[in-house]
């Protein structure tokens, strides 16, 4: 009697979760792990101004960083955090990191000088105001003298 290698069943084949994990690392270079995770964003319009929510939770507001430039308004953060744990036999290191950026196109109507930003409750809202484009035709009454 020989042993034979089966390759054929749904876990061991080439290509499969378990072969990915255990043969030359692929499970590594897998695109589960490569996939950037994005904040939810929300984008609403109102007469005066854009709304933009976006849910950033565990983060504080020194870790945000916005800009307004030539028509595009990019939110950014970074936070890393370390801890470290001393006893007498032992001791354990921990970090973490992460990172994200969004940039949006903004219309033509908002106007960048005039952006307001809040951090609360892991939502950071920000306010951009309109401005009026082009000539505003306003209905005046001329008064005769």
């Amino acid at each position: 009697m020989s042993l034979i290698k089966r390759s054929d069943w749904p876990l061991l084949g080439n290509g499969s979760w378990l072969s990915n994990f255990f043969d030359n690392d692929r499970f590594f270079d897998s695109d589960l792990l490569k996939k950037q995770s994005l904040p939810a964003v929300n984008v609403k319009e109102n007469e005066k101004s854009f709304d933009i929510e976006v849910a950033a939770p565990g983060l504080n507001k020194k870790d945000f960083s916005i800009t307004a430039e030539n028509g595009v308004l990019t939110i950014s953060s970074e936070k890393e955090e370390e801890r470290e744990e001393k006893e007498k036999d032992y001791t354990r290191k921990e970090f973490s990191y992460s990172a994200f950026s969004r940039s949006f196109a903004l219309p033509e109507n908002a106007n960048e000088d005039d952006i307001k930003a809040n951090y609360e409750d892991g939502i950071l809202k920000l306010s951009i105001a309109k401005k009026v484009i082009g000539p505003v035709k306003t209905k005046r009454a001329i008064e005769v003298k």
